[in-house]
């Protein structure tokens, strides 16, 4: 596969897309029918249906092209976790690696801190996620 080059702040975007479909995709692939949501709506990125129509699952995905923690905003309450399920979508530019949990199984792993300008943020370090690797039963099929 060919490497995308992507530079600077202003792809962030870009890259949130290629997580956002790289997840579609393999959520599709194991039987749920799935819809990205408005790119404005906050936490849930996805929302699929099985193949009956019975169960209904939400999804946060964040994407990251390098090995670098997850950021997940500055309200240590909810850390911007409104989903079942979160995603993890690492080196989306190249070949991407999925880290799939329950969003109560991340809660208690998220570190919580002040940057350099003293505001406070939520993070997932790597060591936190990377034990959910490939973890795809965690969602289940869809057939």
């Amino acid at each position: 596969m060919k490497r995308v080059r992507l530079k600077g702040a202003k792809n962030a975007p870009l890259v949130g897309n290629m997580g956002l479909y790289a997840v579609c995709y393999e959520l599709s692939k194991r039987g749920w029918n799935v819809m990205p949501t408005s790119r404005n709506a906050k936490g849930i990125d996805i929302v699929g249906y099985d193949q009956r129509g019975e169960e209904m699952i939400t999804v946060q995905v964040k994407a990251l092209s390098k090995k670098t923690p997850v950021a997940l905003g500055s309200d240590p309450e909810l850390c911007n976790l409104l989903a079942k399920y979160v995603v993890v979508a690492r080196g989306v530019r190249k070949e991407p690696e999925f880290f799939i949990a329950r969003t109560d199984d991340i809660r208690p792993l998220v570190h919580t801190g002040y940057n350099e300008a003293g505001k406070r943020s939520c993070w997932l370090q790597r060591h936190a996620y990377e034990g959910f690797k490939d973890q795809w039963d965690t969602i289940g099929e869809g057939w």
